[in-house]
């Protein structure tokens, strides 16, 4: 019989076995190996696809997918298509310099889209023939019949049979830090959510503790995590700020390139009877003039600078142009666990009969912390109660704790390894703990017993140690270690230290009869001393609360997604300041069947969801992203990449996350540090800014060249320069300089301004007034110039040299004048940018050394010229510093500052734009 690739895999978990195995054409026998081959060829192996690797020339070519690419790419082949094969060269050796710089960084960041294939690929104990054999995970097939053991990561999802303190880590696909304690006995309705069907074991989950049988259900893409595959692969990544503005900017750009070229070539035709071949010259050359051929050079340079920042504070940058998006990003929506917490279960709280808590310091699996009252060191007679009680935490579990090179290794139960710590922290270590105490019998956890307990023998006792849940704990006691044995009111108190955000287990013993041990099989314990409650919780990274108060000082709302329970994820989110009650948190179950509609006015008041699942997380970001958010999100597990591939920023963890994740995302926390995205942040805005800088650097000159052009059309002269000289301008020695200029420091502190508003273009108001005065200095002063050399009966070509070398000059001015939008060009001290120094001082020697050099005078028709002659155009050239200082003064009085931040940039202003 055929099993069916394509069941309703909602159902699994509230069906009953007969009907599982009817489905599947199994029993609870397993397998036989025949029909396990033919069901593995019928339904191929427990795998996922292989998404091809991405090569270095897929990523070359797309450093070509940019619209002002493709007008240069237009320029060149029209400029070769008239003989200007100089010209042609020109574009062409810039469009393969931003390629390379391009493609270079992005390679070295580039990771194969594998993860997930890894995250099953696995070994299987199965039951074939009716005996037990061990394969490999993509030879499992439904009807398989699995069994399960502490350590195994579970081959693919399995409907279980029968469990024995079977617990799981599915914090990979839920979210949640606290394993799940599986029962086979559980039932469902096709609501349940994925972290609460206890009946199921999902592929890529990893066994904790304890044993299962189950009867496998899906395999390879069928499974779960085969879902989120098809999520991630399916889901279109969500375009970066940049992109976008730079293709609007672009299309623009591109327009009035081609609109005014057009025009130019037809009124010289037409109007002034100029000839056609000759106008169409000057058109090209308009056009040349206009295209800012360096700026793709330059706004890679940027982002290539900002990515080697990023590195320094811990972002690795696999996509250049996540760069800048992740400083534009208005919303963090942000996994819970191995993200804000640090994923390592830890005592924070220990209280004893009487009520009298203590303070547990430290925090990680590291014991490195101490036990403390009101911040003091414990009294001897409340140390010898803590003692007491770490003795019991240490001998009734089952977890390792060593260390080796100065280094701390654990495995086992995160409850376990939590206990081991406290027990570190005063003065009992497992090992040294079973020398004395040798274990004789236990009784292991069991879902419906809630407890586990073991027994020890001491000099002259036998004595049985308890942990467990506190209302079964509480039931086999009769007496405390200290004060009255009230069973309500101690209740009273773990229910509160629960309602703290709280993990609570209680912990009790009792001395047992010597001849204990020779019992087969040890009754459950009754007559027990309490001896007192742990409190345990998942920390906060360390630093994560200032990261989130300084990311909601720059105006980025931060939300919190978990697949934690409510109570969890309230007592979180009140540390971290994101909410104070349990009204501001909303579940899973509330967005089941929300429209976007209701999602959005969700998200308008709520910064904390619980019991998310990945389909539901997904949907958020979808509806953050309908109200207009740039959105980064953050995530370590399998359960948030398609979260991150759908976010406009996609932010994986390096150190805890998995692969799946890191390979959905454009960034990479090196060090799992929420604060270090902060840092990232204030990257990426500067970025932005230098981005804007070179920008304009580059329009003005373009726009002053295109005025001078058309100005001497206007008056009937002769080219003012050839395009050769024009591509030397944009790509040489301005492009010299923008690349130094895209390593410009911060200006003032960016992450005190709130984020760009969504809509806001690349030319707010005061770009273009700047860009204007500079662009009609450069025209018009460059003009009459012109005029006044040709006046002074020089030849053309000789004008043209001069004419060449006055634009030089406006350049290198210029760029003082880019540096800040509203500081003085002279208050900006040169060394502080020694970068954009030495490029400047470079640049300038490049073009004195074309006007010496003979290959680049034939070249650009350059030549030396009198000392009189420099000291001349560099006079004139300084009316542009002039006419800028005179603009900032002018923006200052009409635009006063309202803050010293504001004043320093005030690129961030929400001025009107046009």
């Amino acid at each position: 019989m055929a099993v069916s690739a394509s069941t309703d895999t909602a159902s699994w978990y509230s069906r009953r076995l007969g009907q599982i195995y009817d489905s599947l054409d199994a029993d609870s026998d397993g397998l036989s190996t025949e029909e396990a081959e033919r069901r593995r060829s019928e339904r191929g192996p427990n795998r996922l696809p292989k998404a091809k690797p991405v090569t270095v020339w897929q990523i070359f070519f797309r450093q070509f997918k940019n619209p002002l690419i493709y007008i240069l790419a237009i320029a060149a082949i029209v400029s070769f298509a008239i003989g200007e094969e100089t010209d042609a060269g020109f574009i062409v050796a810039v469009l393969l310099v931003n390629a390379l710089v391009g493609g270079i960084q992005e390679w070295r960041a580039e990771r194969s889209s594998q993860a997930l294939q890894q995250l099953i690929r696995t070994r299987a104990t199965v039951i074939r023939d009716g005996e037990t054999h061990d394969i490999d995970g993509e030879d499992v097939v439904p009807g398989d019949v699995v069994l399960l053991e502490s350590g195994y990561r579970v081959p693919a999802d399995i409907r279980l049979v029968s469990t024995q303190g079977l617990e799981i880590d599915e914090s990979a696909l839920t979210g949640e830090s606290a394993p799940v304690l599986k029962d086979e006995g559980w039932t469902g309705d096709d609501r349940a959510l994925l972290g609460d069907r206890r009946n199921m074991a999902y592929a890529g989950t990893v066994v904790n503790r304890g044993r299962g049988r189950g009867v496998v259900v899906e395999t390879g893409a069928d499974t779960t995590v085969g879902q989120l595959a098809e999520d991630v692969t399916a889901v279109e990544g969500g375009q970066p700020p940049l992109v976008m503005r730079m293709e609007r900017f672009t299309r623009i750009v591109g327009l009035v390139v081609l609109v005014a070229a057009a025009t130019t070539a037809l009124l010289g035709i037409f109007v002034q009877q100029y000839d056609a071949v000759e106008m169409f010259l000057f058109a090209v050359a308009l056009a040349v003039s206009a295209i800012p051929e360096g700026l793709p050079v330059g706004i890679t340079v940027a982002l290539g600078v900002a990515s080697r920042r990023m590195a320094k504070v811990g972002v690795i940058v696999r996509r250049l142009v996540a760069v800048e998006g992740l400083g534009s990003c208005t919303m963090i929506a942000s996994d819970k666990t191995g993200t804000l917490t640090a994923n390592e279960l830890t005592v924070k709280q220990v209280q004893l009969p009487d009520g009298t808590s203590f303070e547990v310091t430290g925090e990680g699996y590291a014991p490195k912390g101490n036990v403390l009252k009101d911040g003091q060191s414990v009294n001897p007679d409340r140390a010898e109660e803590l003692s007491r009680l770490a003795r019991a935490s240490v001998l009734c579990n089952e977890g390792h704790l060593s260390r080796r090179n100065d280094e701390w290794t654990w495995r086992g139960d995160p409850t376990d390894i939590a206990l081991l710590v406290l027990g570190r922290k005063l003065g009992w270590s497992r090992q040294s703990a079973l020398d004395t105490h040798p274990q004789t019998d236990e009784i292991p956890f069991e879902p419906e017993q809630r407890y586990a307990a073991t027994f020890h023998q001491t000099d002259d006792e036998t004595r049985v140690f308890v942990k467990g849940a506190p209302e079964r704990v509480l039931e086999m006691c009769t007496d405390a270690s200290k004060g009255e044995f009230s069973p309500s009111a101690l209740q009273q108190q773990a229910n509160e230290m629960a309602h703290n955000g709280y993990r609570v287990l209680a912990v009790a013993d009792r001395a047992v009869e010597t001849d204990r041990e020779l019992e087969r099989s040890p009754s459950e314990p009754t007559d027990l001393t309490f001896l007192g409650f742990l409190g345990l919780v998942d920390p906060l990274r360390t630093g994560v609360s200032e990261a989130i108060a300084s990311a909601q000082r720059a105006g980025i709302s931060v939300t919190m997604i978990t697949g934690d329970h409510p109570e969890t994820a309230l007592a979180i989110a009140r540390d971290l300041g994101l909410a104070e009650s349990a009204d501001e948190v909303t579940t899973g179950a509330e967005l089941i069947d929300a429209s976007q509609e209701k999602l959005e006015e969700i998200l308008e008041k709520t910064l904390v969801f619980a019991r998310v699942s990945p389909d539901q997380k997904l949907k958020i970001v979808e509806a953050a992203r309908g109200m207009g958010h740039y959105v980064a999100v953050t995530g370590d597990g399998v359960n948030d990449a398609p979260a991150l591939r759908q976010a406009n920023i996609g932010i994986a963890m390096g150190k805890m996350g998995t692969d799946v994740a890191r390979d959905a995302a454009e960034l990479v926390i090196s060090d799992d540090n929420f604060s270090t995205i902060v840092a990232g942040i204030e990257q990426g805005r500067v970025a932005f800014d230098n981005i804007r800088k070179v920008i304009f650097l580059l329009i003005s000159t373009g726009a002053g060249e295109v005025a001078l052009v058309l100005l001497s059309l206007a008056a009937g002269l002769p080219l003012p320069l050839v395009p050769v000289q024009i591509l030397w301008l944009n790509l040489v020695t301005n492009g010299i300089q923008d690349v130094a200029l895209a390593f410009e420091p911060k200006e003032g502190d960016v992450l005190h301004r709130p984020p760009r508003s969504p809509d806001e273009r690349i030319f707010n108001q005061i770009m273009i007034e700047r860009t204007l005065v500079a662009a009609l200095v450069i025209g018009v002063v460059g003009f009459g110039t012109f005029v006044w050399l040709l006046a002074q009966g020089l030849s053309e070509a000789a004008v043209r040299n001069h004419l060449l070398l006055l634009i030089v000059l406006f350049q290198m001015i210029n760029i003082g004048n880019a540096r800040s939008e509203t500081t003085s060009l002279f208050k900006l001290s040169p060394f502080r940018s020694p970068i954009l120094l030495t490029g400047t001082i470079t640049a300038f020697l490049v073009h004195l050394g074309a006007m010496y050099f003979p290959p680049a005078q034939a070249v650009l028709g350059t030549a030396p010229i009198a000392l009189e002659q420099w000291l001349v155009l560099g006079g004139i050239a300084l009316t542009i510093a002039v006419a800028i200082e005179l603009h900032k003064l002018s923006w200052k009085a009409r635009h006063p500052p309202r803050s010293k931040t504001e004043e320093q940039s005030p690129s961030q202003t929400h001025e009107k734009e046009v």
